[in-house]
């Protein structure tokens, strides 16, 4: 019975020892083995307002149609809708209120560049 509790006991030192000398190396991410020479910055201007005017403005224009509530059709009426716009086009496809309206849900990466812009502070 002692030895068995000398084994458990040499066990458990072992693990705990084992579990407690990491690296801060360790904890940090991996570099991206494929970077992108040409990182693009995702603004409004250059890409932002095209994704807009190609999926939100034929209802969302100047003067909204079909039963939209609002114009996508400045800059600052986009940021102002932007927590709302990402939320309506991330939704499922069918899903009530998801956007475009009657049409197919947005590609995941064009969502994603919505919400990168969002995230870096919406850069005009």
């Amino acid at each position: 019975m002692n030895k068995v509790k000398t084994f458990a006991l040499a066990i458990s030192t072992i693990l705990m020892v084992s579990c407690s000398s990491g690296s801060e190396s360790d904890l940090s991410p991996s570099p991206n083995p494929n970077p992108d020479p040409n990182p693009v910055t995702i603004t409004y201007t250059n890409t932002i307002k095209s994704i807009i005017s190609t999926n939100c403005t034929s209802c969302h224009g100047s003067n909204p149609s079909n039963g939209a509530n609002g114009s996508l059709d400045t800059y600052a009426r986009v940021k102002a809708s932007a927590e709302n716009i990402i939320d309506r086009i991330s939704r499922a496809q069918g899903a009530a209120g998801m956007m475009p309206q009657n049409g197919s849900r947005l590609p995941q990466s064009t969502i994603d560049k919505i919400i990168a812009w969002k995230n870096n502070g919406y850069i005009e």
